[in-house]
């Protein structure tokens, strides 16, 4: 009797989704709106004088469950400064084969480098693709930003930097907003730096702009 219950509340089910409005999405080319705090691609965010708020501390890396990120800590100097702090990610990379996107990296950031944003279209045909480097993770240039390395312009310490964050957040406000979201990506291009992926990804964008002429 049990068994035959069963079934009749299978097909119920089934019954009662042949009224419901039919849903269709046009993707690729109108992408579904995502929710605001939807955990996607990670941002490494900068301060507003453009220096890096990453200090290379690895404790994002030792709070992943799936061991996706890779750091490597290097030393600031008065010549070569990439963060106010003594330390900067001299090495970065997250591997998105690995991650499952729990956000447990960004609890454990101290400094709110790192964050995630709404992109969800990281889908490669190269795993060797999916290995995403400090290039490509960092937060592009705002204006008034300048590209590191390059001295202190917010005070004369690293706590004259985290003081008026609030007030002064740089590219960590709004950052799960981020502009290079669905349909949207983009890469910074740094004078002699290549990543995995950068020859196929730039034939895609002239692939694009031909076909819209």
């Amino acid at each position: 009797m049990g068994a035959i219950t069963g079934t009749f509340k299978g097909f119920g089910v089934t019954f009662s989704h042949m009224f419901r409005k039919v849903v269709t999405t046009d993707y690729p080319f109108k992408p579904p709106v995502s929710a605001p705090r939807y955990h996607g691609r990670h941002i490494l965010n900068r301060h507003p004088d453009g220096l890096e708020k990453c200090i290379g501390c690895e404790l994002c890396a030792w709070a992943c469950p799936a061991d996706a990120i890779y750091v490597e800590g290097g030393d600031n100097t008065d010549e070569q400064r990439f963060s106010p702090g003594e330390r900067y990610a001299s090495v970065y990379q997250i591997n998105y084969a690995r991650c499952i996107f729990c956000g447990l990296c960004i609890e454990a950031c101290p400094t709110r480098s790192l964050t995630m944003s709404n992109e969800y279209e990281l889908a490669r045909d190269n795993r060797q693709d999916l290995i995403f480097t400090k290039e490509q993770l960092l937060a592009p240039l705002l204006p008034g930003m300048e590209q590191p390395p390059h001295p202190m312009r917010l005070g004369d310490s690293e706590k004259d930097y985290y003081v008026g964050a609030l007030e002064n957040p740089g590219t960590s406000a709004g950052a799960e907003r981020s502009p290079m979201g669905p349909g949207r990506y983009r890469v910074e291009e740094h004078p002699g730096v290549t990543f995995p992926g950068a020859e196929q990804h730039a034939q895609r964008a002239t692939a694009g702009k031909g076909d819209g002429a």
